[in-house]
C-alpha cells in the first residue's frame, strides 16, 4: 500500500509570462496561496508530493513455530521528502510468546569464588527448570575468566601458573592460571551442562580487579564458537566479587596493543590475552548491540555501585545483587530477564548527515528519551507502536538506515529520498516565449547555444559568453552583485523585496537600506538613494533626524560658534582644540592678552578687558621638527667646536708658559757664563800688577 501525503508548502509557477520585467525567476517559488493570489492558476503550479511507501510489511507472528518469528513491522520502507519538512509513520512491535532464549553463563574462577563454583555445579536443573517457564527453546553455555596471566595481574613463577591456588589446603584440586577460557557451547541438555561444570575448579591471580571485560568481549565476537541463535534472546551472565580492568589498564604488564574487538579463541582460551589490552566500555557496549546481547551482572554487595555504574553505560543490561553462595542465582537470571524483556527501547543505527530521527512511544507507559523511544512493562504478546518522524535537512538520493529494537534481531530498513528538483515538462521546439532562441521549462527559457537573458534574447555573436559576463562584474567577481541578470553584458537590475528596483552599473545601489531614526528610513524627512540620505529642505544630519537651526549654536557676541567651528544638528562641531559646546575654549592654546599684557598693572588690564575678551585665542603652530633637528646638529657641532678650540687654547697657553720658563733659564745660563769670565780676568789681571810691581822694586 503507498500513502501519498501533500503539503501547501512551496510550490512552483510554470506561466511563460508569470515574472514581470526585472523580477527574478525565484519570485515563481511560493506558497499555493500566494501563488493563486498573484493570478497563477491551479493547473499552472507545480507542487512535488512527499510519500511513505512499506517496500516489505510481513506481519507480526503471535508465536514461535520453529520458523523465523517477525516482531517488528514494516521490514522495509521507501520516503520520499521535501529538504526540511518532516514526515511521519508507524513502527509496531510485539514480543513472540515462547521466543528462544540462549543464556552464556560466565564465571569468575578466581579463588574468591570457590564457595560459589560449589552452588553452580548444583544448579544445573534448577536454571534449566526456570528457562523452561519462559520458552520451551532454551540453550545454556557456560565460560570461565580469571585474568591475564602476566605480572602484575598473576604470578609467573612457573609452578605458580600451574597451581595459583591458596597453598594453606593442600588436597584442594586448582587449575592453572588463565585469562578466558570457553567450556560449553550452547546446549539444550542439562546433562551436558552439568557435567561440564562439574569438571571446573578455582584457579588463581594476584590482584583484585579481574578479565571480565576480556571474557565478555570474546563471548560477544566469537558467535559461531559461543553457538549463538540467529533468532533468540541473547543473555550473559556474568557472575563476580571482584571489580574489572578496562583499556589502558594492560600498560601495566607493558602490554600497548590495544583491543582490536575481533574472535581470537584457539583450543577454547583466548590467546590474545596477554598480547592485547583490554577492551574499553565502549567498544563493549558497541559489540554486545551489533550482536543483540544482554549483559546480566551477577555481583556480590560489595560490587553493586561499580557494576550499576557499567550499566549505566550499556544499554539493555541489569545489575543483580548474589548472596555469598551464589544461591539465589536462579531467582536473580528470572527477575533480571523480566525487566529486560518487558523493556523495549526502538533505536536506529548509521543515520546519514543531515537527518534527524523523533520516536513518541504510543503504549501503557512511555518513558522520556531524546534519540529513542522506550516503553516499559511491555507484556509478552502486547502489541505497542512508535510514531516515528524523519527530516532531512538538504537534498540526497537514495540514503538509507536502520530502525531496530535493542536485544532483538528484527530491523527495519529505511531508504530516503528528497525531492528537490520540479517535475517540469520541457518543450523540445524553440518557443515563440525565447524568441525562437531556446525551449521552455518551468516557465523558465533554456537558451540554444549562442544565445544568453532571460528571453534568450541577446546573441552573444563573437564573443563569448564569459567576456559578457566579466563586463556585468565589479572588483569582488559577483555578477550584478547577485541582483540582477547580465543580458548582453550589462546588468538588469531584479526589484527589492518591498518592490522598488536595485540600480547602479552593477545593481550595486538600493534605496532601502540608507540609516534610520526612530525605526524610519532617513527619519521620514529625506529620501534614500544607493544607501546615502538626502535630506528634505529643513532637515539635516546622516539620518536626517535634525531640523536645520542656529540656535543651540549662537555665542553672546552673536556669533556662530564664536567662528570655530560649524553648527550642525543644532550643535557647534569645533575646529581641532576647540571644546564644546560653543567652541569658546581651546584646551593648549596661549591667550594674547595674557601673553603681550603680563607686565601691565591690574588696572589697566581692568580697562582692556572688553577689548581681551573680544579677540580670538590662536593655538600654537606645531614645531618644526627640521628646525629642531637641523638646530640639535648645529648646536652639539659648535659645542664639539668650543670644546675644541678651549683645548687648543689651553694646550696654547702651556706652551707659552713652558717656553717663558726656557727662556729664564736660557739667561740665567749665560749670566753664570758671563761672571765667571769676568772673575777669571780679574785674577790674571792682579797677578800681572803684582808681578809688575815685584820687578819695580827690584
Amino acid at each position: 500500500m503507498t500513502s501519498v501525503i501533500f503539503f501547501h508548502v512551496f510550490c512552483i509557477a510554470f506561466t511563460q509570462n508569470f515574472t514581470k520585467a526585472g523580477e527574478q525567476e525565484a519570485a515563481r517559488c511560493d506558497t499555493k496561496a500566494q501563488l493563486k493570489a498573484r493570478g497563477c492558476g491551479e493547473e499552472e503550479i507545480i507542487s512535488p508530493n512527499i510519500s511513505i511507501k512499506p517496500e516489505k510489511n510481513v506481519s507480526l507472528s503471535k508465536s514461535f513455530n520453529q520458523q523465523e518469528p517477525v516482531q517488528l513491522s514494516p521490514q522495509e520502507i521507501s520516503l520520499k521528502v521535501r529538504p526540511g519538512l518532516p514526515i511521519t509513520f508507524n513502527v509496531s512491535f510485539k514480543r513472540v510468546e515462547g521466543y528462544p532464549v540462549d543464556l552464556y553463563y560466565l564465571m569468575d574462577l578466581s579463588y574468591s569464588m570457590k564457595d560459589d563454583l560449589a552452588n553452580v555445579k548444583k544448579l544445573g536443573e534448577s536454571l534449566f527448570q526456570a528457562l523452561k517457564e519462559i520458552t520451551e527453546h532454551a540453550q545454556i553455555g557456560f565460560g570461565a575468566f580469571v585474568d591475564k596471566t602476566v605480572l602484575p595481574y598473576t604470578n609467573t613463577n612457573k609452578e605458580k601458573l600451574l597451581k595459583p591456588c591458596d597453598e594453606e589446603e593442600a588436597d584442594q584440586q586448582c587449575q592453572a592460571a588463565f585469562g578466558y577460557r570457553h567450556v560449553l557451547s550452547m546446549t539444550p541438555s542439562e546433562k551436558e551442562f552439568r557435567n561440564k561444570v562439574k569438571d571446573q575448579y578455582i584457579s588463581g591471580n594476584l590482584d583484585s580487579p579481574e578479565g571480565s571485560l576480556d571474557a565478555m568481549m570474546q563471548a560477544a565476537v566469537c558467535g559461531d564458537k559461543i553457538g549463538w541463535r540467529n533468532s533468540s534472546t541473547r543473555l550473559i551472565v556474568l557472575t563476580t566479587d571482584a571489580g574489572f580492568h578496562m583499556a589502558g589498564d594492560g600498560k601495566l604488564a607493558g602490554i600497548l596493543e590495544p583491543n582490536d574487538e575481533q574472535c581470537h579463541m584457539e583450543g577454547n582460551l583466548y590467546i590474545k590475552s596477554s598480547e592485547m589490552d583490554y577492551p574499553s566500555v565502549g567498544q563493549l557496549a558497541a559489540q554486545f548491540k551489533k550482536h543483540n546481547i544482554q549483559p546480566i551482572f551477577a555481583v556480590t554487595n560489595n560490587m553493586e555501585a561499580v557494576y550499576q555504574q557499567l550499566s549505566n553505560m550499556i544499554p539493555k543490561s541489569e545489575v543483580g545483587v548474589l548472596s555469598s553462595d551464589s544461591g539465589n542465582i536462579v531467582q536473580l537470571i528470572k527477575d533480571a530477564y523480566n525487566r529486560l524483556s518487558s523493556k523495549v527501547t526502538v533505536t536506529h543505527d548509521n543515520l546519514p548527515d543531515d537527518v534527524s530521527v523523533v520516536y513518541k512511544p504510543i503504549c501503557k507507559h512511555p518513558q522520556p528519551s531524546d534519540n529513542e523511544g522506550i516503553c516499559d512493562n511491555v507484556s509478552v504478546g502486547e502489541e505497542i507502536s512508535f510514531e516515528v518522524t524523519v527530516t532531512a535537512r538538504s537534498c540526497m538520493e537514495r540514503k538509507s538506515f536502520t530502525i531496530r529494537p535493542l536485544g532483538i534481531k528484527d530491523t527495519l530498513t529505511v531508504t530516503l529520498s528528497t525531492n528537490c528538483e520540479c517535475e517540469c515538462e520541457v518543450d523540445e521546439t524553440n518557443h515563440v516565449h525565447c524568441r525562437e532562441k531556446g525551449r521552455v521549462s518551468c516557465g523558465i527559457c533554456r537558451c540554444n547555444d549562442g544565445y544568453v537573458g532571460q528571453f534568450c534574447e541577446c546573441a552573444i555573436g563573437d564573443k563569448d559568453e564569459r567576456s559578457l559576463r566579466a563586463s556585468c562584474q565589479r572588483q569582488n567577481g559577483t555578477e550584478c552583485e547577485n541582483r540582477g541578470d547580465c543580458v548582453c553584458g550589462r546588468c538588469q537590475c531584479h526589484r527589492t523585496e518591498q518592490g522598488s528596483y536595485f540600480h547602479g552599473d552593477f545593481c550595486e545601489c538600493d534605496d532601502e537600506n540608507c540609516e534610520r531614526f526612530q525605526n524610519k528610513l532617513c527619519g521620514g524627512n529625506g529620501k534614500c538613494n544607493c544607501g546615502t540620505c538626502e535630506c528634505n529642505k529643513d532637515y539635516e544630519g546622516s539620518a536626517c533626524q535634525c531640523k536645520k537651526s542656529l540656535e543651540g549654536c549662537r555665542t553672546l557676541n552673536g556669533s556662530e560658534c564664536f567662528g570655530r567651528g560649524t553648527c550642525k544638528c543644532n550643535r557647534c562641531e569645533c575646529k581641532e582644540g576647540y571644546q564644546r559646546p560653543r567652541c569658546e575654549t581651546c584646551l593648549g592654546c596661549p591667550d594674547p592678552c595674557l601673553t603681550k599684557l603680563r607686565h601691565t598693572p591690574p588696572y589697566i588690564l581692568a580697562m582692556f578687558k572688553s577689548f581681551c575678551d573680544s579677540l580670538t585665542p590662536d593655538c600654537p603652530k606645531p614645531p618644526d621638527i627640521t628646525a629642531i633637528i637641523g638646530g640639535s646638529i648645529a648646536g652639539v657641532a659648535l659645542i664639539g667646536l668650543l670644546i675644541l678650540m678651549l683645548i687648543k687654547l689651553l694646550i696654547h697657553l702651556n706652551d707659552l708658559k713652558e717656553f717663558k720658563k726656557f727662556e729664564n733659564e736660557k739667561k740665567k745660563s749665560r749670566w753664570a757664563e758671563v761672571r765667571y769670565r769676568g772673575s777669571h780676568h780679574s785674577q790674571h789681571a792682579q797677578q800681572a800688577q803684582d808681578f809688575f810691581m815685584f820687578y819695580s822694586t827690584t
